[in-house]
């Protein structure tokens, strides 16, 4: 959804709109069909739900889930990132190189001690040894970065909870 659009301006969110939002995070793959089983409605106005959904935003698309172990990305790492200056041109400088690094899997700009937090997936410690040295501390602008190694994932989801109206 952009920054434009009023959640006051878009049909607010139905118990079936809800259940739709909840199956596709399950299994964006599931029919038209399936899903209008699932949630008692013929498959046209099953079908016309999700299209408005998409077009108001609330889907923004479909993805894979891949298994990162089988890709050689198993290694988690989150780092803080601070900056020597947080001038508009350092922060965009910042954000068009991270954007450029395969292995930035989430970049978020934080309040608090830091400026950034980025989540990095690598194959080992070979492999974010030669990112950090390499990739990151190669960007104009780092003062300092801190880093965390993800021993076990507890949870690790896309899901976002849908509020009951």
């Amino acid at each position: 959804m952009t920054p434009e659009k009023s959640l006051s301006k878009q049909k607010p969110l139905d118990k079936i709109d809800q259940n739709i939002l909840k199956i596709l995070q399950e299994d964006g793959r599931v029919s038209n069909v399936k899903l209008a089983q699932i949630i008692n409605l013929s498959p046209t106005p099953c079908l016309e739900r999700v299209k408005r959904l998409e077009k108001e935003g609330y889907i923004k698309g479909y993805v894979a889930l891949l298994d990162s172990d089988l890709l050689g990305a198993a290694l988690v790492s989150f780092i803080e990132v601070s900056l020597a200056r947080t001038t508009t041109k350092a922060l965009d400088t910042f954000r068009t190189e991270i954007w450029k690094m395969e292995e930035v899997q989430e970049c978020h700009m934080v309040a608090g001690g830091f400026d950034y937090l980025i989540k990095v997936r690598t194959r080992d410690m070979a492999h974010y040894r030669k990112f950090l040295g390499e990739k990151l501390s190669s960007l104009s602008d780092i003062s300092s970065t801190h880093t965390y190694v993800v021993m076990e994932e507890v949870k690790v989801t896309s899901a976002i909870a849908i509020p009951n109206t």
